[in-house]
C-alpha cells in the first residue's frame, strides 16, 4: 500500500499552512492521541537517559556474545540458507540477531502494526541503538493472503493474520538489528556458532550424521539425496559440512525453501540412518537374485537314455539387501 499525500484546501479555496496541525478524524479521540503522544515521548526520553547513565561495557558484551554462541541450541538456529538463481544465500538468522541485540545491550527493537485496512496491514520494523542514537526502520505492507500450490485465498482469522505479519516482520527486523550492530561482532558470532556445530560437544560424528538423516527424512530427503548433493558418501562427511547442512535444515523448517530446491526432484532409494552408517564401504557390490523363470507345461516322458555326466554346480548369486544399503 503506497501512502498518498492529500492536499487540504481552506473553505475560501486557498492552500492552508502545511505545517499547521491537521484536524483528526471524527472517530479518533483527541485526548487519547495527546496522552499516547506524551507517553511515547516520555518513554523515549527515559530510555535515552538510562542508556547514558549505564553505558555498555563492550568487552563484557563481546564475551557474553561468544559465550552464548557456544551453546549448541543457539548455534543450530544461528544461520539460514535458501537458493536463489543457482546460488546459496545464507546469513545470520533472526534468533541470532535477537541474541546479539540482547547481549550488546541498550538497543530498542521490535515490530509494530501501524494500521489495518481492506485486508492489508501496514507494519514497521525498527532497531535503535540508544547510546549512539543510531536507528534503522522499515515500513512495509502485508496482504492478508495465503498462497498454496492450488491457488491462494484470503485469511480472516486473527491468529492467522498475526502469524503472517509476525513471520514477514521477523525478516525485516533481522535486517534492521544487523544494520546497527558492528559488522565484526556479527562475523565473530557466526564463526563461533560454526565452530560449536563442528565440535559437536564431544558427540561422535557418526551419531550426529544419524540424527541429521532422521531430521531430513521429515521433509522427504533421503540419505542418497544428501550424498548426491555432497558428492561423496556420508561416512566421510566433515564437521563443517554438517554445519552447512544445518543451515539448509533450518531453511526447510522455517518454510523459506523446499527440499526440491536443494536436493532435486529425482527419485532416490530410501535408506535409514542405520543402513547408511552400519554398512562397510569396502564390501564388494552384491548382485541381485535372478528372476524366477516361468513354469513350463509338462511334456510327455521321453524314451529312456543313458544319463549324461553331471556338470559341476554353480553358486547362485546372493539376494539383494532389502534394506537398501547405499554403500553396497
Amino acid at each position: 500500500m503506497t501512502p498518498q499525500t492529500e492536499i487540504v484546501t481552506a473553505t475560501h479555496g486557498g492552500p492552508v499552512n502545511p505545517f499547521q496541525r491537521q484536524a483528526l478524524a471524527e472517530h479518533v479521540n483527541a485526548g487519547t492521541v495527546e496522552i499516547e503522544s506524551s507517553r511515547a515521548i516520555a518513554e523515549a526520553q527515559g530510555k535515552l537517559v538510562i542508556a547514558k547513565r549505564f553505558p555498555r561495557n563492550e568487552a563484557l558484551a563481546y564475551s557474553k556474545i561468544i559465550e552464548s554462541c557456544k551453546r549448541k541450541g543457539l548455534a543450530e538456529e544461528a544461520t539460514y540458507s535458501f537458493p536463489r538463481s543457482g546460488q546459496t544465500i545464507s546469513g545470520p538468522s533472526i534468533r541470532l540477531a535477537e541474541e546479539l541485540a540482547r547481549a550488546w545491550g541498550n538497543i530498542d527493537y521490535g515490530i509494530r502494526e501501524l494500521s489495518r485496512k481492506d485486508g492489508v496491514s501496514e507494519m514497521e520494523a525498527y532497531a535503535w541503538d540508544l547510546e549512539t542514537n543510531t536507528s534503522s526502520s522499515q515500513k512495509f505492507t502485508v496482504k492478508h493472503w495465503r498462497d498454496t500450490q492450488k491457488g491462494g485465498y484470503a485469511i480472516t482469522d486473527e491468529r492467522d493474520i498475526y502469524e503472517l505479519t509476525a513471520n514477514q516482520g521477523a525478516r525485516r527486523l533481522r535486517a534492521r538489528i544487523l544494520a546497527i550492530l558492528p559488522p565484526d561482532i556479527v562475523e565473530a558470532a557466526l564463526a563461533e556458532c560454526k565452530q560449536t556445530l563442528a565440535g559437536g560437544n564431544g558427540e561422535p560424528i557418526a551419531d550426529r550424521i544419524r540424527k541429521m538423516i532422521r531430521a531430513f527424512e521429515k521433509y522427504g530427503v533421503t540419505a542418497a539425496m544428501i550424498e548426491a548433493r555432497q558428492g561423496h558418501s556420508l561416512d566421510t562427511m566433515l564437521p563443517d559440512e554438517i554445519a552447512d547442512l544445518q543451515g539448509i535444515y533450518n531453511s526447510l523448517k522455517n518454510g523459506m525453501s523446499k527440499a526440491s530446491d536443494w536436493f532435486g526432484g529425482a527419485k532416490q532409494e530410501r535408506a535409514t540412518a542405520a543402513d547408511v552408517l552400519d554398512g562397510d564401504p569396502t564390501d564388494p557390490p552384491r548382485a541381485a537374485a535372478p528372476a524366477p523363470k516361468p513354469a513350463k507345461a509338462p511334456r510327455k516322458p521321453a524314451p529312456a537314455q543313458e544319463p549324461a555326466p553331471e556338470e559341476p554346480a554353480q553358486n547362485e548369486a546372493p539376494a539383494a539387501n532389502d534394506d537398501g544399503d547405499i554403500f553396497g
